[in-house]
């Protein structure tokens, strides 16, 4: 599998319509080519840009840069992390807020032939507006060709407890007290040990399936966009929260069948420095 095909305005190939966005935000902050501010500037965009196409990511790139364009049409507070930071490229797309040539860092850190598979952008976006993003892409690319990426809940000590408790006949309010008595991290205790009042046969039960897994959660942020629809690749079940499909596999199993992940990530500061500037404006009229 493989990303959809990005729309490109007539005459344009995915790679020639990246070269277009890239010069133009090359322009707005190292001067037009001509007579660049900037010279050394564009000879670094233009060393990324031909590495890009030979890696043959152009399509990769276009997706991440929507769906920013899409934060910032929305007021959407948003911003590229991680190593994606090291590209001037990825800066001149408004995808990253760091200024990669004037701070001297390492595109190659990003991105390389030695590489294997597609770079990692992470986006962190304001928290208490994700889930619009998220809706976005599913809009954008189709309830069937975009999932979310699962997280495998595997049986911690009280989680293992309880259940086998369960499991064995014991009342809802005697399975949830024993499983108080056991450390949320540490491993499931022994009959032996005499800090707690659980059943041998409950101990005995929840140390075997402690590490199995137990249910499906949602990753993070990680959602998949794929050129079919993904049941064709991996089983899909619907999210227990509203609007949302859910990969039946982890982020290494998506990785190692050659599904794109991106990951959307909340953040809470963006939120709090989005909620600040507007009281700012509207307290003081300044921007």
């Amino acid at each position: 599998p493989r990303l959809p095909d990005f729309p490109v305005p007539t005459g344009h190939t995915e790679m020639s319509w990246l070269r277009v966005l890239a010069e133009r935000g090359g322009e707005r902050f190292y001067g037009p080519r001509p007579n660049p501010v900037e010279a050394a500037a564009w000879v670094q965009i233009d060393h990324e840009l031909d590495l890009i196409e030979l890696l043959g990511f152009p399509g990769y790139f276009l997706t991440v840069w929507d769906i920013v364009e899409f934060c910032r049409s929305a007021d959407i507070y948003c911003q590229g992390r991680g190593s994606a930071a090291n590209s001037v490229v990825c800066f001149t797309l408004g995808i990253t807020k760091a200024d990669a040539f004037r701070l001297g860092l390492l595109f190659e850190r990003f991105l390389s032939p030695e590489r294997d598979g597609p770079p990692d952008i992470d986006l962190d976006i304001e928290s208490g507006r994700r889930e619009e993003v998220i809706q976005y892409v599913y809009e954008r690319y189709g309830r069937h060709n975009a999932a979310q990426v699962a997280n495998v809940i595997t049986y911690r000590a009280r989680s293992s407890v309880r259940d086998m408790a369960k499991a064995l006949g014991f009342a809802a309010g005697q399975q949830d007290a024993w499983s108080k008595q056991v450390d949320r991290w540490g491993a499931t205790p022994n009959a032996a040990a005499g800090d707690h009042e659980i059943p041998a046969a409950v101990l005995a039960l929840a140390g075997e399936v402690e590490h199995f897994p137990r249910h499906l959660g949602i990753h993070s942020g990680g959602m998949v966009i794929c050129d079919r629809p993904v049941i064709e690749v991996c089983p899909v079940e619907w999210g227990r929260m509203a609007n949302r499909s859910v990969l039946q596999w982890d982020k290494d199993d998506c990785a190692a069948v050659g599904l794109v992940k991106f990951d959307l990530l909340g953040l809470g500061m963006l939120t709090a420095l989005h909620e600040s500037i507007d009281l700012i404006r509207a307290h003081h009229g300044v921007e």
